[in-house]
């Protein structure tokens, strides 16, 4: 998996999860609007780099060794 895949995964599983949370899971009390914030932090963050091309996760995951799509990886 590339880090524009990994990325776009990421992003959507938080912003599920923090409107998962703020409905409500099974019954327990997490319903709260404060949960939204999670939700505009990550779409401001993809806004962000929509402009200035630089992503605070794709450092981290680049790090972590994974490779991009624009860089395919060496053929033995």
């Amino acid at each position: 998996m590339t880090i524009e895949r990994t990325l776009r995964g990421i992003a959507g599983f938080f912003i599920l999860l923090s409107i998962g949370l703020a409905a409500g899971l099974e019954g327990r009390d997490l319903t709260h609007p404060t949960w939204l914030w999670f939700t505009a932090f990550v779409g401001l963050n993809l806004l962000q780099s929509a402009f200035t091309n630089w992503c605070p996760m794709i450092s981290i995951l680049k790090a972590l060794g994974m490779r991009s799509e624009s860089c395919p990886a060496k053929e033995a």
